[in-house]
């Protein structure tokens, strides 16, 4: 049997991708966890409830922005 493919664009990358994959599948497959992340879909962001059923198509631009913890260091007084 053979998979059905899909051009997607993820953070300016093409990648291909199974058709039918959703946003949640991308960030298991990319071994992201969805409450470290906010997903971008053709300029809409996502909330996380979104995420399962919210199927990717072929052209889609996909940004995943990560959440970094830190900071600035602050001056001692």
């Amino acid at each position: 049997m053979t998979t059905t493919m899909m051009q997607v664009t993820v953070n300016g990358v093409p990648r291909e991708l199974p058709d039918g994959m959703t946003a949640a599948g991308l960030l298991a497959s990319l071994g992201l966890a969805p409450e470290r992340v906010v997903v971008e879909l053709n300029l809409t962001i996502l909330k996380r409830a979104q995420l399962p059923s919210a199927a990717l198509k072929t052209g889609d631009q996909v940004e995943i922005v990560h959440f970094v913890g830190g900071g600035a260091s602050w001056p001692k007084i």
